[in-house]
């Protein structure tokens, strides 16, 4: 690949990264309240994950996965249940108002567990790199041209995420107001189940 060609890619990347989702939301979660610790745990979790995806789409195994009708549907479901069962939390604590739709311990296991979840069960980015990594390959690309190509969409989505969780992090006495708070969980579940019911619906 030539510099200019990876220059491209890297265009798209930055459009496909920019593009708010499940993660996006994940990551705001848990900078809220865990702070930037928080938000980089998420963050770290959401990376893992994409870095698993990016790993089977280059090595071929994620063709088996989408080839299998029954796998990704299973996924689809798994990760639309997953999505729709955290907006529903977040939901329910702007009834009650008492901010537990956010992660309670925003710097713990909960943020990378949740980051690593909303990605993997999320099929969607397995067929982005799936989609998105064969327009950049030649029929002399090695394993190791795929690998990087699927490694700079974890590595550039994880950069944005960071910044995003840098920009909660300077407005967090702001944003942990009561009010404030309870407006965040309506919006945060709202768009997590609205994620969650457009996975299911694909």
């Amino acid at each position: 690949m030539t510099v200019h060609e990876y220059a491209g890619y890297l265009g798209v990347v930055v459009l496909v990264v920019l593009a708010p989702g499940p993660d996006t939301v994940i990551t705001l979660q848990h900078s809220v309240l865990g702070g930037l610790r928080g938000g980089a745990r998420a963050v770290a979790g959401i990376c893992a994950a994409s870095l698993v995806q990016g790993s089977a789409a280059a090595l071929g195994v994620g063709v088996l996965i989408t080839g299998s009708q029954p796998v990704f549907t299973a996924l689809r479901w798994l990760g639309a249940a997953y999505l729709c069962a955290l907006g529903a939390r977040a939901l329910w604590s702007a009834c009650r108002g008492d901010g537990a739709g956010w992660a309670v311990d925003g710097g713990g296991e909960r943020a990378l567990r949740a980051g690593f979840l909303s990605n993997i069960t999320n099929p969607k980015i397995l067929a982005l790199y799936l989609s998105v990594l064969p327009q950049f390959l030649h029929a002399d690309s090695g394993i190791a041209h795929a690998l990087l190509l699927a490694y700079t969409v974890a590595v550039l989505g994880s950069l944005w995420l960071l910044c995003l969780a840098v920009f909660v992090h300077r407005v967090r006495p702001w944003l942990a107001r009561r009010a404030v708070r309870r407006l965040l969980d309506v919006v945060a579940g709202a768009a997590l189940v609205t994620f969650g019911a457009r996975l299911a619906g694909d």
